[in-house]
């Protein structure tokens, strides 16, 4: 994905979901970012992580969809970019469900490109986007190693909140999530 990044220059890292809150790299800078066309969405089922093959649970993705997503991106220095990009690398493509794509984006700095991971629909984890009652059931029951998919949606929501960041989708899911059994 990098092999035309030229050496020497910043790359910017776009963050809709965990990443938001728990980068786990190394960054110079952390901008508001907006994507045009794009929505964060529930689209992956997985049963790793915050899902199991008893509890399956669903995965943020980029799904290309009218409107504005808004996020943050992270700034990776340039002597820093290869060493920061293999440790996010190791992360976000472990199961193969994204597309990385170099995105243009909006901050109110100015404009600039971030590498973004977007969902794959051609992987077989990819469900699209479910109707919002059971995406919100499948979130309400999801769990694995890593917690719930519950636990996921509360901190996305809490971050968003705590960043000013408008997201109906996230917000009534929220809203769904405290009504169901277990809330």
């Amino acid at each position: 994905m990098l092999g035309d990044h030229p050496d020497g220059d910043d790359l910017w890292i776009y963050s809709y979901g965990s990443l938001m809150w728990d980068p786990g790299f190394h960054f110079a800078e952390v901008r508001l970012a907006d994507v045009e066309n794009y929505q964060r969405r529930f689209t992956l089922k997985i049963n790793l992580g915050r899902g199991s093959h008893d509890h399956p649970a669903l995965m943020l993705s980029l799904e290309p969809q009218f409107g504005c997503c808004r996020g943050l991106a992270f700034r990776i220095a340039a002597d820093s970019v290869h060493a920061e990009t293999a440790i996010l690398w190791r992360r976000e493509m472990l199961r193969g469900g994204y597309a990385p794509a170099m995105v243009p984006m909006t901050t109110p700095q100015g404009p600039i490109t971030a590498l973004a991971f977007t969902s794959n629909r051609s992987h077989p984890s990819y469900v699209g986007e479910l109707p919002l009652a059971e995406t919100a059931a499948m979130i309400a029951s999801g769990k694995g190693v890593l917690g719930t998919n519950r636990e996921y949606l509360v901190q996305l929501a809490t971050q968003l909140q705590a960043l000013e960041i408008e997201d109906p989708y996230v917000a009534q899911l929220h809203a769904q999530i405290h009504g169901a059994p277990g809330a």
